[in-house]
């Protein structure tokens, strides 16, 4: 599996996501040529085999793609509108605080093992729900050290292995703090690698009951990120 930016959903999901190359070929009905090169030039650069540790485009790269400047509705129209013809398989998301547009590929978590083992998954969470909920800037090993087991080499070892595949594909990075201790980041593809259904699935796990997709939504902070309760076709 190609390690591109991905957006997790859940097991059961798996069977209706069998071909998303094809959904590409009705991208024309809602783009203009030009912005259907702009949409290849955001999925291009989003490819971590591409773009080691810069992925994506700012968004004034994709303005001066687009030839527009300043353009607010402009631009959220391109992105609205590159979602609505894939978003069953593709979505593109803004960062405003990172200033990155990518693209994100929505696989079934089943898929995602492939790039991600349960350790790194579980890292990610953490890191996720210590800065996205927590609302912290950044996370510092010693807490990752703290929260998954005591101090020693090998424990040591095994977060730091799989703390790699979270820099390879894109969705964490070293966060500068000034200090000998490193400390991580969460990027635009780690804040939006879990869908909302997902999100759903994983608290109710945890909580072992149901719960309001709005509840959810509000305890992630995802009123923040998304502007809203979306409405995530995916979810059974």
């Amino acid at each position: 599996m190609n390690k591109e930016p991905m957006e997790l959903e859940n097991e059961e999901e798996e069977i209706q996501n069998i071909n998303p190359l094809s959904a590409l070929q009705s991208i024309q009905g809602f783009l203009t040529k030009e912005e259907e090169l702009v949409f290849m030039q955001i999925l291009f650069s989003s490819s971590a085999t591409i773009r080691t540790g810069n992925f994506g485009l700012s968004r004034k790269e994709v303005e001066k793609l687009l030839g527009i400047t300043n353009d607010e509705e402009a631009f959220a129209s391109f992105i609205k509108r590159v979602n609505q013809g894939l978003s069953r398989y593709f979505k593109v998301i803004y960062d405003e605080r990172r200033n990155q547009v990518v693209a994100l590929m929505r696989v079934p978590a089943k898929q995602a093992r492939n790039v991600l083992n349960k350790e790194s998954l579980a890292i990610l969470m953490f890191i996720f729900y210590h800065q996205e909920v927590l609302q912290n800037e950044y996370t510092l090993f010693s807490q990752l050290i703290h929260s998954f087991g005591h101090e020693s080499l090998q424990v040591t070892r095994k977060i730091q292995a799989n703390l790699d595949p979270l820099k390879k594909i894109g969705a964490i990075e070293v966060y500068d703090t000034n200090s000998d201790e490193e400390a991580y980041q969460l990027t635009a593809i780690g804040v939006h690698m879990f869908s909302d259904s997902y999100l759903r699935r994983y608290a109710e796990f945890s909580q072992s009951n149901q719960l309001h997709m709005e509840d959810v939504l509000r305890f992630f902070k995802r009123y923040n990120m998304n502007g809203g309760v979306g409405d995530d076709s995916m979810e059974t």
